[in-house]
């Protein structure tokens, strides 16, 4: 562990609509000075938000406010809540290894308690990772076997019966189309009843 290097604590409270049935996880937010927003994945370079366009609006830009260099946060904020979708990240504390956005320069030194997050969601049915990164945090806290991209394991909390998506990741370094990662999440919300087809 490199006590050198300052240790970053989130700069985020946990998204956490009471009636969520998924809760999404990536690792943990880009340095300030890339953010567009004051929320999750608020880097204009990361595809999340265009994922959703694709899906949820079939527009990859419904949530790009393109004159303005930033992404949409009310809109966003107002469809994470209408289709029940909590957000956070799998670390609560990092040290930035290289000091940059990069998963595999961080370094976590503060695992997010995801058992307590899910315990505040009593809908919640899965959890989703967004990343490598995520996938290696969170299976240190839920004894699950990593799923393939773009599928589930089944795992049980409590007694109740959940799934542990392991889906693309969806910054740009990650060598797959974005169309072909909005599939992949298109699948998973297809599969939880999330998604009118």
């Amino acid at each position: 562990m490199n006590t050198t290097i300052a240790e970053e604590r989130h700069p985020l409270q946990p998204f956490l609509p009471l009636h969520a049935q998924l809760l999404m996880l990536g690792s943990f937010p880009p340095p300030q000075k890339r953010w567009s927003m004051n929320f999750f994945y608020p880097n204009l370079q990361n595809d999340m938000w265009r994922i959703f366009g694709l899906i949820f609006k079939a527009d990859k830009l419904a949530f790009v406010d393109v004159e303005e260099k930033r992404f949409k946060q009310q809109p966003i904020e107002a469809l994470l809540l209408e289709k029940g979708i909590a957000l956070y990240d799998t670390a609560t504390a990092v040290r930035r290894l290289q000091g940059n956005a990069s998963d595999k320069f961080l370094e976590v030194t503060e695992p997010t308690d995801v058992v307590a997050l899910l315990r505040a969601l009593p809908q919640c049915r899965a959890v989703a990772v967004t990343g490598q990164k995520a996938t290696d945090t969170l299976r240190q806290t839920l004894s699950v076997e990593e799923p393939a991209v773009g599928s589930f394991r089944p795992f049980s909390l409590d007694g109740r019966s959940m799934r542990f998506y392991r889906m693309p990741s969806s910054s740009r370094a990650y060598p797959m189309k974005l169309e072909k990662k909005a599939e992949a999440y298109r699948y998973m919300f297809c599969d939880l009843g999330m998604l009118d087809e």
